[in-house]
């Protein structure tokens, strides 16, 4: 199982990576500051994110009796809702699509990776 989430959160690393190199190099001078500030910070727990999924994968590598598979799904999916809309949302002048509709898809993607954490805290303590 652990091999899944260390393959999957190396590949989000990536892509995070690439994206925040879009950022710094071709939105910069097409979105404004204030977007772009949004950009990074769906980058930054982009990448805080991915790289705990290449964690959680290393623990269940170590530790089979511990399931960690539901907090990982949870921790993915926050990753495309909370940094995905705001990836989204910060390039939509530039792509010309109205996607006013996911500015309440980032707070449920905070909300999963809260969760994530909570339930990764719970499985960990009742070991």
């Amino acid at each position: 199982m652990g091999k899944r989430w260390i393959t999957l959160g190396s590949v989000l690393m990536a892509l995070a990576v690439a994206l925040g190199a879009l950022g710094a190099h071709t939105l910069k001078s097409q979105i404004s500051d204030t977007l772009l500030d949004s950009y990074k910070t769906g980058v930054l727990y982009h990448l805080i994110h991915a790289l705990a999924l290449v964690v959680i994968g290393v623990l269940a590598n170590a530790d089979s009796k511990i399931n960690y598979a539901l907090p990982a799904w949870i921790m993915f999916a926050g990753i495309l809702f909370f940094s995905g809309s705001i990836y989204l949302l910060s390039t939509r002048e530039i792509s010309g699509l109205e996607l006013s509709f996911l500015g309440p898809v980032t707070p449920v993607g905070g909300l999963l990776f809260m969760a994530a954490w909570i339930i990764l805290a719970i499985k960990v303590l009742k070991k």
